[in-house]
């Protein structure tokens, strides 16, 4: 009975978090660009180690990155893993700085063994941040002043759920995911006069609403070395998908002071192409069983022929690179420092959006470029009745945005992430005297 209520705890909280994920994650103006920002999909050890995760194998962790590692799971244990992060965020466009802090919960995840060899994972990620808040006072051409504002909000989430296969002897396994990729972004710009200029302030709202299908496939291949050491190497593949939207927009004009609205103008627009790109991931990574871990990952999508609202050219392709280790000093010394998984990684990443910008005397369309390093650490929690090891992970990130161009706005941001990864054996019948 015990067992039965943690399940239905557990799907309580994945299906509850479908609303909470509506809210930001970001207060980066780039967002208001495509389907925002993109979000780091890695899990506890991953997170700390530069977003890494397509070569990980590991039985103590999810990794939905690469769903052919679920399979790494044995045959009596059950996971669930819950995340949750903070960001402190610095904006400067060289003549105004901005500071901004928000977090949310992350993600939500399961897997379980199916039989031997065989194990599935579901789980609830973000897959993309819309938030965004900045105005300008400006002046028209016959001197009246007015302020303009832009507010953005939304993103997109991923209800996935995959499985895995173990097809030759812990060495050579295959898994997929399938996605349920759906959210709303909402983009606002209003046009303030003020009352005395006798001039009508203008609001405009634009929702995009995606609701379609994600896929991916990988494949890891382990090739040990003792019986503590072992190479993987792993590959993912997300096909393309163009997916329909739905776009709500609103204009409305009034007087600055007044309730009422002199003009109001709505329409909807369906069938509109949204384009997910080609995308290839790989890693790999060296393993020394409660010694240490390491590994590489490169990611490549292919964003440049991608439409967005029917409209080409708003994204150029992406590069993602990224490196980890992790270190435990001693794993059998009672002294719990020495228990403790230490973690270092770094990134790097090209910007997907292509931002129109004043370069001198032309008009070009600009980017930008990431680099973060990445420090955590992950704490042992023992179940001592059932002999199984928890792990409460923490990391920290600081992320740098350097753009093309002086012009641009300059960001980088903190992020604090907090995650729980809980085993626990469920499936076989312990004998109590």
């Amino acid at each position: 009975m015990l067992k039965i209520n943690k399940v239905g705890l557990i799907c309580l909280l994945l299906f509850s978090q479908i609303c909470t994920f509506a809210q930001n994650n970001t207060n980066s103006p780039y967002t208001r660009y495509g389907l925002g920002l993109l979000a780091d999909r890695s899990f506890g050890a991953g997170r700390a180690m530069g977003g890494i995760g397509y070569g990980l194998r590991s039985s103590k962790q999810i990794n939905p990155m690469n769903p052919a590692s679920y399979s790494s799971l044995d045959s009596l244990t059950f996971m669930f893993d819950f995340g949750a992060s903070g960001q402190v965020f610095w904006y400067n466009d060289g003549i105004n700085k901005q500071k901004s802090m928000n977090g949310n919960i992350e993600y939500l995840a399961m897997q379980f063994p199916i039989m031997k060899g065989l194990a599935m994972s579901v789980g609830l990620l973000p897959y993309s941040f819309v938030g965004y808040d900045f105005g300008a006072d400006r002046t028209t051409d016959e001197g009246v002043s007015y302020t303009e504002q832009f507010v953005g909000s939304g993103g997109l989430s991923d209800l996935y759920g995959g499985i895995s296969y173990d097809i030759w002897r812990n060495r050579l396994a295959i898994g997929a995911n399938i996605g349920f990729l759906f959210g709303d972004i909402t983009h606002e710009q209003n046009i303030i006069f003020p009352s005395t200029s006798g001039s009508y302030s203008v609001y405009r709202s634009q929702e995009i609403n995606i609701r379609d299908v994600k896929m991916e496939f990988g494949v890891q291949y382990t090739q040990p070395f003792s019986k503590t050491e072992k190479f993987t190497v792993g590959f993912v593949y997300s096909p393309s998908n163009r997916m329909n939207a739905k776009m709500y927009n609103v204009t409305q004009q009034y007087l600055q002071g007044s309730s009422s609205s002199s003009d109001v103008q709505a329409d909807t627009i369906t069938g509109l192409a949204v384009d997910l790109p080609n995308s290839f991931g790989a890693g790999i990574s060296y393993t020394k069983e409660n010694k240490m871990m390491a590994g590489i990952d490169v990611l490549y999508e292919n964003w440049e022929n991608a439409l967005f609202l029917d409209e080409e050219g708003q994204y150029k392709n992406r590069l993602r690179i990224g490196a980890g280790l992790e270190f435990i000093p001693n794993h059998m010394k009672k002294l719990y420092f020495n228990r403790i998984r230490y973690r270092v990684g770094i990134h790097y990443s090209d910007s997907y959006i292509n931002v129109r910008m004043q370069d001198g005397d032309a008009v070009r369309d600009c980017g930008y470029k990431e680099y973060g390093v990445s420090v955590g650490f992950g704490f042992p929690i023992r179940d001592f009745f059932w002999g199984k090891e928890s792990l409460v992970n923490v990391s920290f990130e600081y992320v740098k945005i350097k753009p093309e161009i002086r012009t641009m706005i300059d960001e980088q941001y903190f992020r604090f992430t907090l995650n729980y990864s809980f085993s626990e054996r469920w499936f076989d019948k312990r004998k109590l005297n």
